[in-house]
């Protein structure tokens, strides 16, 4: 392209920017694509808002004639003024974890406002980020492993129990892919199948040496831990996107059921029933498990997709979490409800301040840190008690119950704890963003000049 004509080109495409309704199907498009990939990838409701909001805005979208309508499974989009009005809808049929994408659809929104990008310019980097490669699969199902047995660590098993676990869990991880890929099983079906196998992996690991034999089935399927799905539905709750928030619970509760079911039907034929003696609560050795923690925390943010900058942080908030609950728990005699909301609000409140040094969504750095503080053994002791419920005792049963009930509020001060910093923060960062947004459109608007 000679010089007059690239003068020329970009001209027109920053006149395109100038005209909110210029080239409004390809814009429309574009933002519906920023959405999608959000929401496939595991992003909450407010932040597929605020960022197809910014991207308005580089388009020469003002807020007032941005009106978006988010289910679990469409985006609605209308574009409208007294004069014009466009409509489009955008269907998101899959639903996967990618941090890495969701981090690079945020910096792309900013950096198309500071470089001024032409809508094609946007549209090329928006299709790249789409093709982000994840991590390989055998680094996947490793992690897989390693988080499993770094959970079983921090229920208290020995070295061996541990080894045993991850085994477990890799063959289960291997299970879930193979039923998926191969043989093109619904994700749900998948899940159940990989659930089973661990759990029949587990149990026979118990003829092996080990001092505790039992533990491996406890954390072997813990790797199917549906944690972004339920810390994003108590998000979207939070922020009052109802109709998203209940979609996104119902698919938690279908993803348990499924994977419950495939635990129950292991555990029905195995000869488990020596949870009498498992520890419920916590051990007091900070250094082990704030190692676990780590590793557990770094598994899943490969597990997840991290992008490989964040990776360390990750691991840190883990081993924070795990020591902050203990410390709750051990030295002020807090139950294990208020230890796990201490230590998953904690380390949301390290990751609100974090994004501004790693230019990351804090959704990003908290999930795989607050994934070690899930109870594996009250929730398996409620499965338990729930599959043997016509052979228990009164007193048993009024146990398993509330066992059940506090298993119940760790899961939901895990989700609390985790959503709860970064909505207070909402309005600081909207302030901030507001501000840095004037700016930059700003700059576009003199340069346009």
């Amino acid at each position: 392209m000679q010089e007059n004509e690239f003068k020329t080109y970009y001209e027109e495409q920053r006149e395109l920017l100038r005209d909110a309704f210029s080239e409004i199907g390809k814009k429309a498009e574009l933002l519906l694509t920023v959405g999608q990939l959000l929401m496939e990838n595991g992003a909450d409701t407010a932040q597929i808002v605020r960022d197809m909001k910014r991207v308005a805005a580089y388009m020469g979208i003002p807020a007032e004639k941005f009106h978006l309508h988010i289910m679990y499974t469409t985006l609605m989009l209308n574009i409208s003024d007294e004069h014009h009005s466009h409509t489009s809808f955008r269907k998101c049929p899959k639903h996967a974890v990618n941090m890495r994408i969701i981090s690079a659809v945020s910096r792309l929104t900013w950096r198309a406002l500071r470089d001024h990008y032409t809508l094609d310019e946007f549209k090329s980097e928006l299709e790249a980020v789409g093709k982000r490669p994840r991590y390989p699969q055998w680094l996947t199902i490793l992690a897989a492993g390693s988080g499993c047995g770094s959970f079983c660590t921090l229920f208290g098993c020995d070295f061996n129990a541990a080894i045993y676990t991850a085994i477990s869990a890799i063959i289960g991880k291997i299970v879930q892919i193979q039923c998926a890929e191969r043989f093109g099983f619904n994700p749900y079906v998948s899940m159940m199948f990989a659930a089973f196998s661990a759990m029949s992996v587990a149990d026979l690991m118990h003829f092996l040496p080990t001092s505790t034999p039992w533990h491996p089935m406890i954390a072997a399927s813990l790797f199917l831990v549906p944690g972004i799905p339920i810390i994003n539905a108590f998000s979207d709750m939070l922020n009052t996107y109802l109709i998203s928030g209940v979609a996104r619970i119902l698919h938690t509760l279908i993803i348990v059921g499924s994977t419950s079911f495939g635990i129950v039907f292991a555990i029905g034929m195995s000869d488990f029933n020596a949870f009498d003696g498992l520890p419920i609560l916590p051990e007091s050795n900070y250094l082990l498990f704030a190692i676990a923690g780590a590793i557990g925390a770094a598994s899943f943010a490969v597990f997840f997709n991290l992008p490989k900058r964040v990776l360390i942080a990750a691991a840190l908030g883990g081993a924070i979490c795990v020591c902050t609950r203990n410390f709750f728990i051990l030295e002020l005699g807090m139950s294990s409800a208020v230890g796990t909301l201490a230590g998953a609000t904690l380390v949301s409140i390290l990751a609100v301040k974090a994004i501004h040094w790693l230019h990351t969504p804090s959704l990003v750095l908290v999930v795989p840190a607050v994934i070690p503080l899930v109870p594996g053994i009250m929730i398996y002791y409620s499965l338990f008690a729930a599959i043997n419920i016509n052979m228990l005792s009164p007193q048993d049963l009024l146990e398993a119950i509330q066992i059940s009930v506090n298993a119940l509020l760790v899961i939901l001060a895990i989700a609390i704890g985790a959503a709860t910093p970064s909505i207070f923060a909402s309005r600081s960062f909207a302030r901030m963003s507001k501000d840095k947004l004037e700016k930059l459109l700003n700059e576009i608007y003199e340069t346009r000049d």
